[in-house]
């Protein structure tokens, strides 16, 4: 593995490449994107492709990529310029994109704008809140996670942010009148460390889940784009997400093994199933190669 670093506008971007470049097996770099997550998300889904060159990047202000923009906020097109930078920097041509959550939205602008940069995008369950039947209910969830950070600091916020995710089905009044979750039985501490910048639990995301892809552009691109959830996550919001997507390109969504993180590894913190994973993806990449 090679850590490089590409400039763009107002950020500095840190990319891996793990495996040789131009690649062994003729195909192109399986890049792989989070939001909010940096390289090392996809640790244990790399392992599980020794075969393939991956290419995960950090995205501008998370783990070792930097920002001289001035800004804290996450924007899926800003974003794409800085993903098309690292693609460029490869030097391979069209390359496989592997997209996940905030990742997957930020995949689609890029496609939107540079509609020959991927062959195939695998965007997996997308958080496209404006596409649901109840996107009002959901922002109204999402404000009551962010206001729990708020009020009582990251532990209390991130059991909010879990309970809102794991709810199956549309938010109805009978999830608004559930009990605020206690942080303690996730394993989440309980006492607030006084930080409020956490890009999950602020408004600083807010540009990902309110983006609204351009369905028209993207079914005229020459990528191949897979709109994919878990199969454990079809019920909740992401999952939900993935399918309202995949309705709108005219497609249906693509089914991967376990949940939203589905391709982390058995020992994370949420744990998945990376070597099936691994397995589904090689399979829907391979229909294009």
């Amino acid at each position: 593995m090679t850590t490089h670093t590409v400039q763009t506008d107002g950020a500095e971007i840190a990319y891996d490449v793990h495996g040789p470049l131009p690649t062994a097996d003729g195909q192109p770099p399986l890049v792989m994107i989070g939001q909010p997550m940096d390289a090392g998300g996809f640790a244990a889904l790399v392992r599980e492709l020794p075969d393939r060159t991956c290419v995960p990047y950090d995205p501008r202000g998370f783990g070792r990529s930097t920002r001289s923009d001035g800004l804290v906020t996450n924007d899926p097109e800003v974003q794409a310029r800085d993903v098309h930078a690292v693609i460029e920097a490869l030097g391979a041509g069209p390359v496989d994109l592997f997209a996940s959550s905030g990742g997957a939205v930020t995949a689609l602008a890029l496609v939107t704008a540079y509609p020959e940069a991927v062959r195939t995008l695998v965007a997996h369950e997308p958080p496209l809140v404006d596409l649901l039947p109840d996107a009002a209910a959901a922002r109204r969830a999402a404000e009551g996670f962010q206001a729990a950070y708020r009020e009582k600091g990251w532990g209390a916020g991130m059991a909010g942010f879990i309970a809102m995710i794991s709810w199956q089905g549309e938010f109805t009044e009978e999830y608004f009148a559930q009990p605020a979750p206690d942080p303690a039985q996730f394993g989440l501490p309980t006492e607030d460390d006084g930080s409020r910048d956490d890009p999950l639990m602020t408004d600083r995301s807010s540009a990902v889940t309110a983006y609204r892809p351009d369905a028209a552009a993207l079914q005229q691109a020459a990528t191949r784009i897979v709109i994919a959830a878990g199969e454990e996550s079809l019920p909740t919001m992401t999952g939900r997400g993935a399918v309202a997507a995949a309705e709108l390109l005219g497609q249906e969504v693509t089914m991967f093994p376990s949940h939203h993180d589905g391709f982390a590894g058995e020992d994370d913190p949420w744990p998945g199933q990376a070597k099936a994973f691994a397995v589904r993806l090689r399979e829907v990449l391979s229909q294009t190669s």
